[in-house]
């Protein structure tokens, strides 16, 4: 299977101190709809919480290539979601995948961004 045109995914866990849930919740969720948004090269921006561990949250990532990642850590979005949270972090942030995409291909990925933003 050709790769070439593979998009970036990432998959990465945080844990939250509890007392700082709701403030994490509305930072995050303002974070990922800004990238989706504002970003270009953001494909997906998926934001979830542990089933059984309430303060334990999921980020699942894709962009264009690893240049768009890198300039999404440029962003005034990620500098200011990165500012909110870091103090309310109960540990590291753990990065469990870094991936490429197979399916859906870049087309697919390009097609789908335009309705993530009317969730």
């Amino acid at each position: 299977m050709d790769t070439s045109d593979a998009m970036l995914g990432r998959f990465f866990a945080v844990k939250i101190r509890p007392e700082h849930r709701q403030e994490f919740l509305e930072a995050s969720l303002f974070g990922a709809q800004s990238a989706i948004s504002e970003e270009r090269d953001v494909f997906q921006f998926h934001f979830m919480e542990d089933a059984s561990r309430s303060n334990r949250f999921y980020f699942y990532e894709v962009y264009r290539d690893e240049s768009a990642l890198h300039t999404h850590w440029e962003t005034e979005v990620f500098k200011t979601w990165w500012a909110k949270i870091q103090h309310m972090l109960d540990g590291e942030v753990k990065t469990i995948a870094q991936m490429h995409s197979l399916f859906p291909t870049s087309k697919g990925f390009e097609a789908q961004k335009p309705g993530l933003l009317q969730w």
